[in-house]
């Protein structure tokens, strides 16, 4: 494919114009990062966000893979003596490498299949005899012309079988033939699924996909994972129907185009080519492709909660107690500076079996007046709720107002186990390092979580049954994304999330952390210009997303790039105001009153770039995640039997998925508000209506006392 051809092709899949997709492509192959083109080059793309310019930068690549797979079947045909203009122009034309394959496997090296043990007996010219559709005479006397016994040809019958093999053959290799029935077969075809061993899936997990039938077009992407899973678990069988009758007729009457003596065995090859042949491998790629656009659904919802995990607003200068709850090893405390330093470990044993209470209340009491802690984070894993009553009943007590919050500690055992925490923490044991991640993850979530595997961190739905590349590379562009979104203070961040900055490796990662202890702190961007391996291009991908808050250049704290700086002081001259004045009132006034275009020609920038400018000038060092809603603070715990139906509710949405999204009410297990209860009218996705850490309001509808279970509503009742 010629790159007008695949620019042309992009911009029509992405509904950009073709300008833009060839500047942006253009600016991907210089080695320009994904996030540095979002926020440094919009007027040459015409102002792309960053999933835009990540669908192009994926086209890009399948086309350019697509086309080198192109190229290699063309050789591989004509090295057969077998490509023709009308098989070239064809394979050119293609723009999905299924077709491709199509065109390829007539042509492909076969293993011995029963029409090439027939072409071997020298029946392939009978064949051609049936599909030449001969008016009158016998094909049973034309058989016996083929009879060798020396070949194990000994019948007319055995002749006409082989024909009709090598017929058989033909058609199931036929690239049109085999699209048609793949679309028909996803238009009118159906997924069923039933119980296989009764005795393996004991708590009836997959009960509802035990006599389970579902048209393909409408099987939504959870159910094909879930019924994938049970099939792997060797629980459920699955098959897909199709309209058999009507792609035998549609066959029959490509094939047999008049009337013709050779009916019988043209219809018989038709029926065994479809069944034997064509049936099977179609039921495979129809499988394949619901599994890869289920799987691409899980992907994106995952990615899409990760994405506003890590966007959690940070709950900036409070000190924090962290506990990991546990029942026989006991809870891990640790406390944390409002920096995130760690100021001291404890262990108590306020639960099951020691149940020493009156112990773990003085320490909790000691460590909250020591160190006059603000918050206590609990973590959500074993022994949570019993932690939660304790804790809820300690803090009743103190005269000063403590607040607590449940924390999703999904990964911490992860991070607390790995290297990492290790360097950080050698001194500690593996829940001592949960418990500060606990506390750490409430004052910055970011700055925590991205020393743990995204994948670890629990926010999606059978993130263990899709590609795990395909996950890994979704999930590293969703964290590479949120750091370069909020930025990063150079003076303060680790090397796990100096790593996820743009053009930054491990490796450079490491050594702006080794520079910035060999000379105390980095006080001016351009020092990093020493750091080894961090090269000219580096500097220009990373520098406007690296932040020094109190450094000697004020515009060294925004997101403004070095590369801008001149055209800066030059604004700042029109207004009238000296870089020490930027973020105070009289900044703000004048760089409102701006006419952006009238300016952007003065300077002679873009009015984009212009407007981010003015945007960084107006509210200098800002996190974008402050301003979002806090997290919600409990000061007392609930219990199942508190609720009632009817009763109104707050709670944090802690995962978002298919058919609804989970909320934590302070009860042990998230209650669930179902898609048809989010609000009034329809809802194509529940993450069109709320995302992972939004506040929002509940009521209860019902109560499942047996399973533990509640399921809430956000449409408030009618008054």
């Amino acid at each position: 494919m010629d790159q007008t051809l695949m620019i042309q092709t992009i911009a029509q899949e992405t509904g950009v114009k073709p300008h833009q997709v060839e500047r942006t492509t253009a600016l991907l192959d210089e080695g320009n990062t994904v996030p540095f083109i979002a926020r440094y080059r919009k007027e040459m793309t015409g102002q792309l966000d960053e999933t835009q310019i990540r669908a192009i930068d994926e086209r890009v690549r399948y086309l350019r893979n697509l086309s080198v797979r192109k190229e290699e079947v063309i050789r591989l045909i004509e090295e057969q003596g077998k490509l023709t203009d009308e098989l070239k122009a064809a394979i050119e034309r293609a723009v999905k490498l299924q077709e491709v394959e199509d065109l390829y496997r007539p042509y492909r090296q076969k293993r011995r299949t029963r029409a090439t043990m027939a072409k071997e007996k020298g029946l392939e010219p009978l064949a051609m005899y049936l599909l030449g559709l001969p008016a009158a005479g016998d094909p049973a006397a034309e058989a016996a012309a083929y009879l060798n016994p020396e070949k194990g040809v000994e019948s007319a019958e055995q002749a006409l079988q082989g024909a009709m093999d090598i017929v058989a053959e033909q058609l199931s290799d036929d690239a049109e033939i085999r699209q048609w029935v793949r679309q028909r077969t996803f238009q009118k075809g159906v997924l069923v699924s039933e119980q296989k061993a009764e005795e393996a899936d004991g708590k009836n997990v997959y009960q509802m996909y035990y006599a389970f039938s579902e048209p393909l077009k409408k099987v939504v992407p959870h159910r094909v994972l879930a019924i994938n899973r049970g099939e792997n678990e060797g629980i459920l069988k699955v098959a897909v129907e199709a309209p058999v009758e009507e792609i035998l007729a549609y066959l029959k009457k490509r094939v047999i185009t008049r009337e013709t003596v050779a009916r019988p065995w043209l219809e018989a090859a038709v029926e065994d080519s479809y069944k034997r042949l064509i049936a099977p491998s179609i039921e495979r790629e129809v499988r394949s492709e619901l599994t890869e656009k289920a799987e691409e659904r899980a992907i994106h919802i995952f990615a899409e909660n990760l994405r506003n995990l890590l966007l959690q607003p940070p709950l900036k200068g409070k000190v924090v107690l962290g506990v990991d709850p546990a029942y026989r090893t006991g809870c891990k405390l640790a406390v944390v500076d409002e920096t995130g330093k760690l100021l001291e470990v404890a262990v108590i044993y306020p639960t099951p079996p020691a149940n020493k209470v009156a112990e773990a209340k003085a320490k909790v009491v000691e460590l909250i007046e020591t160190y006059g802690v603000h918050v206590v984070a609990i973590g959500n894993g074993t022994a949570s709720r019993e932690t939660e009553q304790f804790i809820a009943g300690v803090l009743k007590e103190l005269k000063q107002s403590v607040f607590y919050i449940i924390v999703n500690e999904a990964g911490a055992s992860v991070y607390s186990a790995s290297e990492l925490a290790k360097e950080e923490f050698p001194d500690l044991d593996v829940a001592e390092r949960s418990a500060v991640s606990i506390a750490r993850r409430l004052q910055d979530p970011l700055a925590e979580l991205v020393k743990i595997d995204p994948k670890s961190i629990g926010v999606g739905q059978y993130q263990h049954d899709v590609s795990q590349s395909r996950l890994a590379e979704s999930l590293q562009f969703v964290v590479e994304s949120a750091v370069n979104h909020v930025g990063v203070d150079v003076n303060t961040a680790s090397p796990s999330l100096l790593q996820y900055v743009s053009g930054i490796t491990r490796q450079v990662a490491s050594n702006i952390v080794k520079k910035r202890e060999e000379i105390g702190k980095f006080t001016d961007r351009s020092q990093l210009k020493d750091v080894p391996r961090l090269g000219a291009k580096t500097y220009e991908q990373c520098i406007g997303f690296l932040r020094i808050m109190d450094g000697v250049n004020p515009l060294d704290k925004t997101p403004i790039h070095p590369e801008s700086y001149a055209a800066v002081h030059k604004l700042l001259a029109i207004i009238g105001i000296t870089p020490d004045e930027i973020g105070s009132q009289t900044c703000r006034e004048r760089l409102q009153a701006l006419d952006l275009a009238e300016t952007a020609r003065q300077l002679e920038i873009g009015e984009p770039t212009l407007a981010d400018i003015v945007d960084s000038l107006l509210r200098p060092g800002r996190d974008p995640r402050d301003e979002l809603p806090k997290p919600l603070l409990r000061s007392d715990v609930l219990q199942l039997s508190d609720l009632s139906v009817g009763m109104k509710l707050q709670g944090t949405v802690r995962n978002v998925v298919d058919f609804g999204a989970f909320v934590d009410i302070g009860l042990k297990n998230d209650g669930l508000v179902h898609i048809s209860r989010m609000r009034k009218g329809f809802v194509k996705h529940p993450l069109d209506v709320v995302t992972v850490g939004d506040i929002v309001d509940v009521w209860v509808v019902e109560i499942d006392e047996q399973r533990q279970r509640v399921g809430l509503t956000m449409i408030a009742p009618e008054e």
